[in-house]
């Protein structure tokens, strides 16, 4: 007990050890604690105060941390490394502080030059300031000189019809009555438009009396003509229709000519009123001849010399086809120029002067004398003494097997029915016309129906009496369609036909069927004619033809167009620069009125041309004068040092042309998005373009999220009617550029080729000047027309799949070519290109112009096109000798002339070397 008692008080016991233990213990953990704190924090104090310290310690080797060079220090592996970053980093420290202290030079280099142009655009805009006050002062300085040496000009005064007009000065007789004297020109000033009022012929007793087929065909014509108005009272010209008249309602003259008289317009002696009598038949009533009809103008068929009055009446031809087109294929071929009979004459008359032969009278006395009166007689016999000697095929008869149609006295009627007449001149390389013997009658109905059915067949008119006054006299030279000999020379009249050679004849054909289709074919055509002819004796512009109006496809545009690397390689060939400011339209036609005062013959009956079609209505918009159009080009040299090549230098050098131009493209294209988008990007950077307008040919509305290329000119997309070829030629109004780049979308052609072609187009306005050449061949098997498109040495036709043409010719091509053709192009869907050829043929008798040596750039890779078909060249065939038929001839023509320009470098094929002119 006493023992477990001093083990709990600590060990009391027996010498108290096990306490001492507890407590030893306790002081070796302490101590163990303390030494390890003093070697882990004092030890490496004091290793880090040595090494910090080397460099100060004079002797190394007293202590034993003693410090290092640094070489032996660089000694350690990873203190190498360090020290090669260290190096690295100052080094680069270096070069940044030197780069700094020179970009701090230039920065203060670069501040004062910033002041010094400061200071220079300020002294700039003071200049400046300085020039537009100098340019106001000068503007206004020539604005005072302007007016100080030009009166101030302002429009005629314009005065209105009035019925109690009495204070116009009357002429001493009717028969003396001229514009100058009868017209009344204060009412059609020259910016009038002429505006013309034509009367409701059934409002008046005599409609009732007039032919129902003329006045239907007369109704037809007036409610279509441009010139016609409604407002009587702005009027410059009041026309009414009195003829032709049915025999058994006919009014007699005095009721005719107070039904005249009491017109509305008429104003006591009804100057600036024309009285127009039209003839259907050969037998028209000339009524007109007993009526007072005052200062009113008289357009007929048939006048006496004390009736008309020269340069104030006009003599129309007759109406034959009042309500119907003529059909082109009934009528002859041109080819061959010589027919089975030199010349023919069929009629008969009924009443007779006294025939010269019967007075015994020598030539001598003949001569001293009065002229003798008929010589109808001494006709009659030379005409038979050639027909019974045999040297010439000619067929002449003086006596009708039937019934003669009624005529005048002293006229020679015709005989037969018309289809009769037309197939014997359809034989006959000449038409024989007598006059009427009765020297007083100018004109007849009876002349007039014989000279328009040759005209219409192709029988050249030999006119027999030169006294006669032949329809539109005044304005149409008939010398280069017709014969005019005088009576007395009947005895040379077989000499002369024989003489003359094939190329005049067909001239004059080709001269006939023009004044026939124009002047003579149509209601339409007599009708323009009569307005037309009254616009030029008063010397009044004619109006501009209409324009087809463009309906713009929405269409969004943003997508950068690229360059294409085929585009950029122009070899040596200066193109021009970009035009970088808004695009220039042509200038306008401005030469309406000096073309109706001074060119009424150049561009009425010249020889056909480009001006020849539009004998009355030349253009205002568009188009280019005649010396520009006609002239230009075939003997231009560049004037000055050599100072040409490209831009407004060449421009300028070309003397005649104009001396800024650009050209505008119009691209056909049918549901091909992705290959027309290509297309348009190609024509990115072309300079001289003025715009595009692609004519969207298909029914289907391009897609909405479509994106348009961007290529610095307006795109202009246009929406037709319908899917028809045609529409590449419509004279759009959004084309505002004489030149026309006609191209296909799936066309392939450099930037280089494109502006040569525009050059040379320059240099032959009239001309179709394109890329891939054509001709036309003769079959002999068939005796037909071929079209062929392989390669040679000639051709005759440029594709318009890449062509430059005159935007006048698209007037031409929508609304002067016969309708049947264009019928034609929309039947087969094929042809336009042939059709546009033909036309600009027949029109100027040149071959056109291929440019550069290409023969085919489509597209590869392109959806195919309608000339892969083999049906599209026997189609092509079809149409060539359709067209052919519509002309009455081949008006293509062939050549072996290529343009090419030095700076192509052209590489040709050994086999072509020898077929092309290069200029």
């Amino acid at each position: 007990m006493t023992g477990y008692t001093m083990l709990r008080n600590g060990g009391v016991g027996n010498g108290g050890q096990p306490w001492l233990l507890r407590w030893s213990s306790r002081i070796r953990l302490t101590w163990l604690s303390f030494t390890l704190f003093i070697i882990l924090v004092f030890f490496p104090l004091i290793a880090h105060y040595y090494l910090t310290t080397i460099d100060d310690v004079d002797d190394a080797g007293k202590r034993i941390f003693g410090p290092r060079t640094g070489n032996e220090l660089c000694e350690v592996k990873h203190v190498q490394d360090l020290c090669r970053i260290r190096e690295s980093v100052s080094e680069e420290l270096l070069q940044l502080e030197a780069k700094r202290q020179e970009l701090n030079s230039e920065i203060a280099k670069l501040n004062l030059k910033i002041e010094a142009c400061k200071k220079s655009i300020e002294n700039a805009k003071q200049d400046l300031l300085q020039l537009k006050n100098v340019i106001s002062q000068t503007e206004h300085s020539y604005k005072e000189l302007m007016a100080q040496n030009q009166p101030k000009l302002s429009l005629p005064i314009r005065l209105l019809p009035d019925k109690d007009d009495v204070t116009f000065p009357l002429p001493k007789s009717n028969r003396n009555c001229r514009l100058h004297n009868c017209f009344d020109y204060s009412r059609c000033p020259l910016t009038s438009g002429f505006p013309v009022y034509v009367y409701n012929s059934d409002d008046y007793p005599f409609g009732s009396s007039l032919d129902p087929l003329i006045k239907q065909a007369f109704e037809a014509t007036v409610r279509t003509n441009v010139y016609v108005t409604e407002n009587a009272n702005i009027a410059c010209v009041y026309i009414i229709l009195v003829g032709e008249m049915q025999e058994p309602v006919m009014p007699k003259p005095t009721e005719l000519e107070q039904q005249l008289h009491s017109l509305p317009y008429w104003r006591t002696d009804g100057h600036n009123h024309l009285i127009i009598n039209l003839s259907r038949k050969s037998e028209t009533q000339n009524f007109i001849y007993n009526i007072s009809t005052g200062r009113a103008m008289i357009a007929q068929s048939t006048f006496y010399d004390v009736q008309y009055r020269p340069g104030f009446d006009i003599v129309v031809s007759p109406l034959v086809h009042a309500m119907s087109e003529p059909n082109f294929l009934e009528i002859p071929p041109q080819v061959p120029v010589k027919r089975k009979y030199l010349f023919s004459f069929q009629g008969e008359k009924i009443e007779s002067l006294r025939s010269s032969l019967q007075e015994v009278r020598s030539f001598e006395e003949e001569i001293e004398g009065n002229a003798p009166a008929d010589y109808d007689d001494r006709i009659i016999t030379t005409l038979k003494a050639v027909q019974d000697s045999k040297l010439d095929f000619v067929l002449v008869e003086f006596t009708c097997k039937n019934q003669p149609k009624a005529s005048l006295p002293t006229e020679w009627a015709l005989c037969g029915e018309r289809d009769d007449r037309l197939e014997l001149l359809k034989l006959s390389t000449f038409a024989l016309i007598i006059t009427p013997g009765d020297t007083r009658l100018v004109i007849s109905a009876g002349c007039a129906m014989r000279l328009f059915e040759a005209l219409e067949v192709g029988a050249i008119p030999v006119v027999l009496g030169e006294q006669v006054q032949l329809p539109y006299n005044d304005v149409i030279r008939w010398n280069e369609a017709a014969l005019i000999i005088p009576k007395p020379r009947i005895t040379e009249v077989h000499f002369l036909l024989r003489s003359i050679s094939d190329n005049d004849l067909l001239a004059m054909r080709r001269q006939g069927r023009f004044l026939w289709e124009t002047y003579f074919s149509t209601s339409d055509n007599v009708f323009s004619t009569v307005l037309a002819i009254i616009r030029t004796r008063i010397q009044i512009p004619a109006a501009p033809i209409r324009e087809e109006t463009a309906v713009e496809i929405p269409h969004r545009s943003g997508k950068a167009a690229g360059t294409d690397p085929n585009m950029a390689d122009n070899g040596d060939l200066d193109l021009g620069p970009v035009e970088t400011e808004p695009p220039y339209a042509s200038p306008k036609y401005l030469r309406n009125f000096t073309l109706t005062a001074m060119d009424i013959y150049r561009n009425w009956n010249s020889a056909p041309g480009p001006f020849h079609l539009f004998p009355y209505t030349p253009f205002d918009p568009v188009l280019p004068s005649e010396a520009k159009f006609l002239g230009s080009g075939t003997g231009f040299r560049p004037i000055g040092g050599g100072a040409g090549g490209s831009g407004k230098e060449f421009q300028a050098a070309l003397g005649g042309n104009v001396p800024r131009e650009q050209f505008t493209v119009v691209m056909l294209t049918y549901e091909r998005e992705e290959v027309l988008m290509n297309s348009l990007e190609r024509l990115n950077g072309l300079p001289y373009l003025n715009k595009v307008v692609v004519v969207w040919n298909s029914p289907k509305l391009p897609s909405e999220d479509l994106l348009w290329p961007d290529i610095g000119v307006p795109i202009m997309v246009v929406r037709t009617e319908k899917n028809s070829l045609n529409n590449r030629f419509l004279p759009w109004d959004e084309i505002e550029t004489e030149a026309i780049l006609s191209i296909d979308d799936d066309a392939h052609l450099r930037h280089d080729e494109i502006m040569f072609g525009f050059r040379v187009w320059r240099e032959a306005r009239d001309r179709i000047v394109g890329f891939p050449g054509r001709y036309h061949a003769w079959d002999i098997p068939h005796q037909s027309w071929l079209y062929n498109s392989n390669y040679s040495c000639e051709l005759s036709m440029v594709l318009t799949g890449a062509a430059f043409f005159h935007k006048y010719y698209a007037y031409l091509y929508s609304y002067v070519m016969p309708q049947a053709i264009r019928d034609m192009v929309d039947e087969y869907i094929n042809c336009e290109d042939i059709a546009m050829n033909f036309l600009v043929s027949h029109l100027t008798r040149k071959p056109p112009i291929k440019v550069t040596s290409r023969w085919t750039f489509r597209c590869p890779g392109c959806p195919q096109a309608l000339s892969h078909d083999d049906s599209h060249f026997h189609e092509r065939h079809k149409c060539i000798n359709f067209f052919v038929k519509v002309y009455g001839y081949m008006p293509l023509l062939y050549t072996q002339f290529r343009v090419d320009s030095v700076l192509f470098k052209t590489r040709l094929p050994h086999d072509k070397t020898k077929c092309f002119k290069f200029i």
